[in-house]
C-alpha cells in the first residue's frame, strides 16, 4: 500500500482538518477562488451537469425502450456512448460542485486514486468506442450493401466489450504506477480533479517511467483511434461527393462535420494534455480539461442523437405511451 507523505511546512488548511486527514489527503484547486463568483460558477456547472445527464440519459432510455433502435447496431453504439458520457462526467462533476458549495477542496488519498482510475477508464473506453462508431458510419456510407454483413450484433457486442476491457486495463496500469509514487513536496494538486499529469508534477521521485508509459499508451489508445477516425472520414467525404443530389450532400456533410468537430475537439485536447512531459503542463491545461470533460459530453447528445429523426420519433412514442398509462 502506498503512503502519501507531506512536508511539515504545508499549513494552508486548519489544524482540525490536518489532524483528521492524518496526512493522507490532497487539496484540489477550485475553478474559482473568489467567493463572490463561486456561486455563479456553481450554478453554471450544475446546469451543465444537469443538461449532460438529462440529454444522455434520454438517449439511453430511448435506445433501450424502443425495440427498433435497440436492435440497430448504430443506436446500440450510441447508447454505449451516452452511458459513457454520463459516467465520465459523474466522476469529476459532483466532487467539484461539492467543493464549490462547501469551500472544501480536499480529497482523500484513496478517493483521489479512485477518481483517477475511473476517469482514465471511461475516457479511454470512449476513445475506442468513437473509433468503432466511425467504422460503423464508414461501412454504412461507403459500403452500404455490406453493412448488414459486417456490422452485426455480434460485432457490436464484441467491439464494445473490448473497448470497456481495454479502457479499464490501461487505466489500471496508469493508476498502479501513479500509486507507487511518493508525494512529499506538496499535497496541492494544480487541477480541479485528480488527473495523472498534475499528480506527476507534485511527486518528489522520478516520474520518467510514468511518462514513458503515458506516451506509449497514448499512441495506441488515443492517436491510433484518432487517425483511424480521420481516415474513415476521408473515405466518407469522398463518398458524399459522389452523391448526385445537392440536398443529400448538404445534409450528410452537415452531420459529418458536426461529428468530426466533436471528435477533433475530444482527441485534440487529450493529445495536447497527455502526450508531452508533465513538466510542460500549465494553466491552459484546465481549459483543455474543461473542453473534453464538459463540452464534448454536452454536445454529443445533440449531435449524435437529438438531431436524429429516429431518436426524436422514439421520444414521441415513449411520450405517447406515458400519456396513455397516466
Amino acid at each position: 500500500m502506498s503512503y502519501v507523505e507531506f512536508c511539515p511546512h504545508d499549513r494552508s488548511w486548519d489544524t482540525k482538518k490536518e489532524n483528521a486527514s492524518s496526512g493522507t489527503y490532497f487539496v484540489l484547486q477550485a475553478l474559482s477562488e473568489n467567493p463572490h463568483t463561486q456561486w455563479f460558477v456553481f450554478i453554471s456547472f450544475s446546469t451543465v451537469y444537469l443538461l449532460i445527464f438529462l440529454g444522455n440519459s434520454a438517449i439511453v432510455t430511448a435506445v433501450n425502450l424502443d425495440g427498433h433502435l435497440a436492435g440497430s447496431p448504430m443506436y446500440m453504439l450510441l447508447g454505449h456512448l451516452s452511458f459513457l458520457d454520463m459516467c465520465y462526467t459523474t466522476v469529476t462533476f459532483p466532487k467539484m460542485l461539492v467543493g464549490l458549495l462547501l469551500g472544501d477542496q480536499t480529497i482523500s488519498h484513496d478517493g483521489c486514486f479512485a477518481q483517477l482510475f475511473f476517469f482514465i477508464s471511461f475516457g479511454q473506453t470512449e476513445s475506442f468506442l468513437l473509433a468503432v462508431m466511425a467504422y460503423d458510419r464508414y461501412v454504412a456510407i461507403c459500403c452500404p450493401l455490406h453493412y448488414v454483413e459486417r456490422i452485426t450484433s455480434w460485432f457490436c457486442n464484441r467491439s464494445t466489450s473490448l473497448s470497456w476491457f481495454s479502457g479499464f486495463l490501461n487505466s489500471a496500469l496508469h493508476t498502479g504506477l501513479a500509486a507507487r509514487l511518493s508525494f512529499c513536496s506538496s499535497n496541492h494538486i494544480d487541477h480541479f480533479f485528480c488527473d495523472i499529469t498534475p499528480l506527476l508534477k507534485i511527486s518528489c521521485v522520478s516520474t520518467a517511467l510514468n511518462e514513458i508509459v503515458i506516451y506509449i499508451a497514448g499512441v495506441f489508445v488515443v492517436l491510433t483511434p484518432f487517425l483511424c477516425i480521420l481516415l474513415s472520414y476521408v473515405y466518407i467525404i469522398l463518398a458524399i461527393l459522389r452523391i448526385p443530389s445537392s440536398n443529400g450532400r448538404h445534409k450528410t456533410f452537415s452531420t459529418c462535420s458536426s461529428h468530426l468537430t466533436v471528435v477533433c475537439l475530444f482527441y485534440g485536447t487529450v493529445l495536447l494534455m497527455y502526450m508531452r512531459p508533465a513538466s510542460y503542463s500549465g494553466e491552459h491545461d484546465k481549459m483543455f480539461a474543461l473542453l473534453y470533460t464538459f463540452v464534448t459530453p454536452l454536445l454529443n447528445p445533440f449531435i449524435y442523437g437529438l438531431k436524429n429523426e429516429e431518436i426524436k420519433g422514439a421520444f414521441k412514442k415513449i411520450g405517447r405511451k406515458s400519456s396513455c398509462c397516466i
